[in-house]
C-alpha cells in the first residue's frame, strides 16, 4: 500500500489493484507542484469524494472526464454531477461500502457543509459532508474529510478499526491539532497518523506539533507533497 500527499486534503492512495484519488484539488492548489500532475494521475481508477467544496471537488469532474475514471461521492452531489457535467458517477449513500478493485471503501460520518462554490454563483446545497474507511493490503486507513469530533468516531473506530488515520487537522473549518489528537486517543487505534487540510493557507495550522505531543506511541508523518510513504 502507497499514500502519496497532493497537499491540503488530497491523497494518491495504491491499496489492491485500485489507485484512489481523494479530494484531488490539483488546479490552484499552492502546495501543489502543477509540472507534477501527470505524475500525481497516473494510473489512477477511481476518485473519491468527501464533499463539494471547491478546494476538494473542483477538479473532479474534469479528472473524470479526461481520465475515463468514475466519481464516488454521496448520492446527492452525484446526481448533480449527472445532471451538469459528463462525468461518470457512483452515488453512495454512508454505511454504504462498494469493492474497487479489490479494496473496500465504506463512506462514514463527517461533521461538515457541502456546497457546491467553485462556480462563481450562490453557493449549490450538495448533500452531505462524509469520510471513509479504505481496506485492503492489511491495512484500514480512516479519511477523515473535513470535520469536527464527533461521538460517531466512537462506533467507527470500534467497527472498522482503522490503523491509519488520514485527519484534516488545520482548525478554523475543521478540527485543529489538538482536537484531532483528542479523537485519535478516545476513538481510535491508530498505528500512524498522517495530519492533512493544513499548510495551504495563513489561517490553517502550519505544523504538527500539537499533534505529536497528543499521540505518544503513535507514528505522526508529517507528510511532504508527492513523496510517497509505503506501508
Amino acid at each position: 500500500m502507497q499514500i502519496t500527499w497532493l497537499g491540503h486534503s488530497g491523497f494518491r492512495i495504491e491499496v489492491e489493484t485500485a489507485i484512489l484519488l481523494v479530494d484531488p484539488w490539483l488546479t490552484g492548489n499552492p502546495m501543489f507542484p502543477a509540472d507534477r500532475r501527470a505524475e500525481a494521475i497516473a494510473g489512477a481508477t477511481h476518485i473519491l469524494l468527501t464533499h463539494a467544496h471547491g478546494d476538494h471537488a473542483s477538479d473532479a469532474a474534469g479528472l473524470a472526464t479526461e481520465l475515463g475514471i468514475p466519481i464516488l461521492c454521496i448520492h446527492e452531489l452525484s446526481e448533480w454531477y449527472k445532471a451538469n457535467t459528463d462525468a461518470q458517477t457512483t452515488g453512495m449513500g454512508k454505511g454504504g461500502t462498494v469493492d474497487l478493485a479489490g479494496a473496500r471503501v465504506t463512506m462514514v460520518n463527517a461533521c461538515h457543509s457541502s456546497t457546491i462554490d467553485f462556480l462563481g454563483g450562490p453557493p449549490v446545497p450538495a448533500g452531505d459532508a462524509a469520510g471513509f474507511m479504505i481496506a485492503g493490503n492489511g491495512h484500514t486507513i480512516y479519511v477523515s474529510g473535513d470535520t469536527d469530533v464527533m461521538a460517531d468516531m466512537g462506533w467507527m473506530g470500534e467497527l472498522h478499526q482503522p490503523d491509519i488515520g488520514l485527519l484534516a487537522t488545520g482548525g478554523h473549518y475543521t478540527m485543529d491539532m489538538k482536537r484531532a489528537a483528542f479523537a485519535a486517543r478516545r476513538y481510535f487505534n491508530f498505528k500512524t497518523v498522517i495530519p492533512c487540510h493544513y499548510r495551504t493557507f495563513p489561517l490553517l495550522a502550519q505544523e504538527a506539533s500539537d499533534l505529536v505531543l497528543g499521540l505518544p506511541g503513535v507514528e505522526v508523518i508529517e507528510p511532504q507533497v508527492m513523496e510517497p510513504m509505503v506501508f
